[in-house]
């Protein structure tokens, strides 16, 4: 008797989407900085420096590189796994960058619904406080700054 069954056409079309690469430009502006945040920190942490000053010149204040530097330690301690960044010139997302653009996404459309949907199943719900206002933290000091 032959158990295995072949994947339906939803089945194929959602794993043909999820091979598909998200694009950087696809996010909106405050994930998109906060990305290749993400990026410019996995360098820094790879050599052992500190990216508080490079992040400063990039964003543009210590307040947005705080936040920044903040909000990528709640990720990286409530994420279920190491979170995997692409090279910081590749236009290409993996699956935890698209992930967490769309939680910063919703988190600038003020959407807590949205947010917490974008991270179900992955993050705890206890720990979705923590990036909920580190979201929102990262969000007021860009506005500030503008």
């Amino acid at each position: 008797m032959n158990q295995h069954r072949t994947p339906g056409s939803r089945t194929r079309s959602l794993v043909a989407e999820l091979a598909k690469p998200s694009r950087l430009e696809a996010q909106g502006p405050l994930a998109a900085r906060f990305i290749y945040s993400l990026r410019l920190i996995a360098a820094h942490e790879r050599v052992s420096r500190d990216p508080v000053p490079e992040l400063t010149l990039r964003l543009g204040g210590v307040e947005i590189a705080a936040k920044a530097l903040f909000l990528s330690q709640a990720i990286a301690s409530c994420w279920p796994e190491n979170v995997h960044v692409s090279r910081f010139c590749c236009c290409h997302l993996t699956h935890d960058e698209a992930t967490i653009g769309a939680m910063l996404d919703a988190a600038a459309c003020g959407s807590r619904a949205d947010f917490e949907a974008s991270i179900a199943g992955l993050v705890r719900p206890d720990r979705i406080e923590r990036l909920w206002d580190g979201a929102l933290a990262l969000l007021t000091a860009e506005m500030r700054a503008a």
